[in-house]
Parts: structure tokens; sequence; C-alpha cells
């Protein structure tokens, strides 16, 4: 048992284990980082979506309303 902490702390030590280490948490940054901007992106295009859509039911009830005022005024000149 003695010998395999031994082993153990000669590996952990080494310049290769360490450059594995950090080579994998880089990697893990960049993955979280990768994700995060990928979910931004995905919002931003969402509400793009929801804008256009507000745009366009604003505009249909602009058409309605203006449509309403114009029977009124037909309706008052009668």
């Amino acid at each position: 048992m003695t010998q395999a902490i031994g082993a153990y702390r000669e590996v952990v030590v080494s310049p290769e284990f360490r450059e594995l280490e950090r080579l994998r948490f880089e990697a893990r940054s960049n993955e979280a980082s990768a994700l995060a901007n990928a979910e931004r992106r995905g919002a931003a295009d969402e509400r793009e979506k929801w804008q256009v859509v507000v745009a366009d039911k604003d505009a249909a009830l602009a058409d309605k309303d203006a449509e309403i005022e114009r029977l009124r005024a037909k309706l008052g000149d009668k």
C-alpha cells in the first residue's frame, strides 16, 4: 500500500501529469463558456422572434382600431 501511495505521489508531481490536468481544466472551462454563449444566443434569438410576433399583433390591432374609427365616422355621418 505504501508503494502505491508513493507511486501516486510521484505521478501527481510529474510535469506531464500537471500539464494534462491543466489541459483538462482548460477544456472544461472552454466547454462551459461555449454552453453559456449558446444559451445567450438562443435567448436572444427567442426574444427577437417574440418581438416580431408582438410587432405583427400591434399592426393588426392598429388596423382594427382604424377600421373601428372609420365605421364610427361612417355611422356618425348618417
